[in-house]
């Protein structure tokens, strides 16, 4: 063990060998100096360590799901994807339920899946993409389709508690 000082991340601890995938998850809350709130939610799409969504649809994803999930709930400050590629981190202001966070989710993969074109899909080009030719929109929606199939759980041990 070296003596690199290392601070523990909490998606580390979560055992991902039960969680079951599609689902929405509270990771935390922090609180700024002021005492604003943010919010961060594990937006698990596939399975770890079982699936992996490829990085064309992925990266669609992302970009379709950053400007789609602004117009259903206010606060959104950023949903990045995990690099394992198995969903996202979504980090709001404020403290939006795990219920409101699930059902933008589904709504806006339900767009992704059959109403977005590729003239809808923003960033791809290279004056806005750092990685603009990696994207796939027949990719993002086969794989969206799949989740809304799956259906997204409001706890990710129990698959009962679907959106």
């Amino acid at each position: 063990m070296s003596d690199v000082e290392l601070a523990e991340v909490e998606s580390f601890s979560l055992d991902h060998t039960k969680v079951l995938a599609p689902y929405v998850r509270l990771i935390g809350v922090e609180r700024g100096p002021k005492g604003d709130a943010i919010s961060n939610f594990d937006v698990r799409l596939v399975q770890p360590n079982e699936q992996e969504i490829p990085t064309a649809g992925l990266h669609t994803i992302e970009h379709t799901l950053a400007a789609l999930l602004r117009t259903r709930f206010d606060g959104l400050i950023d949903i990045s994807p995990f690099g394992c590629r198995t969903g996202f981190h979504l980090i709001a202001w404020g403290e939006p339920s795990v219920e409101t966070v699930a059902a933008a989710i589904k709504s806006a993969l339900d767009d992704l899946a059959h109403r977005v074109t590729w003239a809808d899909v923003p960033g791809t080009e290279a004056i806005s993409c750092g990685n603009y030719r990696d994207h796939s929109l027949h990719s993002a929606q086969e794989w969206a389709k799949v989740v809304l199939d799956r259906g997204i759980s409001l706890d990710p041990f129990d698959r009962s508690r679907i959106a």
